[in-house]
């Protein structure tokens, strides 16, 4: 599977794969400062893509920050085509080699254990699987849903 940073020509596949799970997070698509926010990223070299063969809708993306010793993944989303796939686990592991350098920690807001997004978008089985622990509780979503702060340490 081909990982790489994302490039200006890939912003629509970014908001093809947001406007798959605007039902969880609120709407992005048409957010003036979600596609700033994504564009930033590109920019600055913190956007990974993971594109389909076909050059069709992406694969997954993801949206990076760090301030060490703390890092930020800032938005992670797999088309739903390839949930269950490993794109998932690939972003992460790219993200990880890519920007992360410890000792530090890498934090994730998910959703809340009541959020109907943690278990059909398996999000928290998802971050744990790859040794996050749930933290602190976050701020509410833009649509209302619960928010959970994941942490793992890296040293």
């Amino acid at each position: 599977m081909t990982i790489r940073p994302a490039r200006t020509h890939d912003l629509p596949g970014f908001l093809g794969l947001a406007a798959q799970v605007e039902h969880w997070f609120g709407p992005m698509v048409d957010e003036p400062q979600f596609q700033a926010a994504v564009e930033e990223h590109i920019r600055t070299g913190m956007a990974l893509i993971a594109p389909a063969d076909s050059g069709t809708q992406p694969l997954g993306g993801l949206l990076f920050g760090a301030e060490p010793p703390v890092h930020h993944v800032h938005w992670l989303v797999v088309s739903e085509q390839a949930r269950g796939l490993g794109v998932g686990r690939s972003l992460m592991a790219e993200a990880t080699r890519r920007f992360v350098r410890g000792p530090g920690t890498v934090e994730v807001v998910t959703f809340g254990a009541d959020h109907p997004g943690a278990v059909l978008g398996g999000s928290r089985a998802f971050y744990e699987s790859l040794g996050f622990s749930p933290a602190e509780p976050g701020e509410p979503g833009p649509e209302g849903g619960s928010r959970q702060v994941y942490r793992r340490v890296v040293e």
